[in-house]
């Protein structure tokens, strides 16, 4: 609870982004381009290239490696969820937890148990040292996580029995 301490630009812009998520008084709401909302598993595919499409953005700016290997991790989890939400009864709730993403890529066969426990590891070990940790990303980790996220995203993508969903192409 706010006791009249905190700077005023703050609090005037804490306000304003919580009304911004909840879509309060701002008249027409713009959303982002290419997301779909047909459905979760496209709301999440489409998610996932609009990621890589960033990390294409900043590779090409060179040396922004920690938001590259974060944003590397969203689309990987983005794809596999996209994958999950089209083939199974999952709901977008069942993701709560990111380590379960790669859980459960697994358990839906997407990818084979030492896959999925070596990217879940990936994640756990690495994703938060980078991003959370005193540890300075290289350039070849976000080399690295950009091949695997571009990989992760085409197979899962090729999985999917729907297709034209995918802004990649």
């Amino acid at each position: 609870m706010n006791n009249g301490s905190d700077p005023i630009a703050v609090l005037a812009a804490l306000e304003r982004a919580q009304d911004a998520f909840e879509m309060v008084g701002r008249g027409r709401t713009a959303f982002e381009d290419g997301i779909s909302a047909d459905a979760d598993w496209k709301t999440q595919l489409t998610k996932a290239c609009r990621l890589l499409e960033v990390v294409e953005t900043l590779q090409s700016q060179d040396g922004y490696y920690t938001a590259v290997i974060e944003v590397c991790f969203g689309a990987i989890e983005r794809s596999i969820e996209a994958y999950a939400l089209s083939m199974t009864n999952d709901t977008l709730q069942d993701f709560q937890d990111h380590q379960f993403t790669y859980e459960r890529a697994h358990q839906i066969g997407l990818f084979e148990r030492e896959t999925a426990e070596e990217m879940k590891d990936l994640y756990r070990e690495n994703r938060t040292e980078s991003y959370y940790g005193g540890g300075r990303p290289t350039e070849e980790q976000a080399e690295a996580m950009t091949d695997l996220a571009s990989a992760v995203h085409q197979f899962s993508v090729s999985q999917i029995r729907e297709g034209g969903v995918c802004l990649c192409d």
